[in-house]
């Protein structure tokens, strides 16, 4: 059963950390390079974001719970845990938080596209803070690799 557990926690880790950086430093800014369009671009984008968003809350649901069941109250002193708990409370703020602002700009400045509308200064701003916390995520998610490596060697050589 550990080892299934184990091979579902690296699917999950995998999949939250290699789909973020994917999507937020790979195929954003392609979008962006290739669609003539910037808007679209970034309707794309954020449909892309969201889905990463979920993604993310899925997987932090699955590490929270496998690392309960493995390792009970211990689980709360584990660097790995805290790391996920604070990437699941970065994508909750960023989608639950951030992005309903910006929703909300794009849709104050229609029929303008919000980048030329009086609300840009605004949107450019929350999109900032969108980005930043993007960025204190994905930076986690590779300490979360890191940490969930070492864990994983920690525990081969002690068994």
């Amino acid at each position: 059963m550990h080892r299934f557990a184990d091979a579902l926690r690296s699917v999950a880790t995998t999949l939250w950390v290699g789909g973020m950086w994917i999507t937020g430093y790979a195929v954003a800014p392609v979008l962006f390079s290739v669609l003539p369009d910037r808007t679209l671009a970034g309707a794309v984008a954020g449909r892309l974001f969201a889905s990463m968003a979920w993604i993310g809350i899925l997987c932090a649901a699955c590490l929270l719970t496998l690392g309960f069941l493995r390792h009970r109250a211990a689980v709360l002193h584990m660097p790995a845990f805290r790391i996920v708990v604070l990437m699941l409370v970065l994508v909750c703020a960023g989608h639950f938080g951030v992005q309903p602002v910006l929703a909300d700009l794009k849709g104050q400045a229609l029929p303008l596209p919000v980048m030329e509308s009086d609300l840009r200064e605004r949107f450019a701003f929350w999109h900032g803070v969108s980005a930043v916390i993007y960025l204190v995520q994905s930076l986690l998610g590779v300490a979360l690799v890191i940490t969930a490596f070492r864990e994983k060697n920690r525990s081969a050589g002690g068994a």
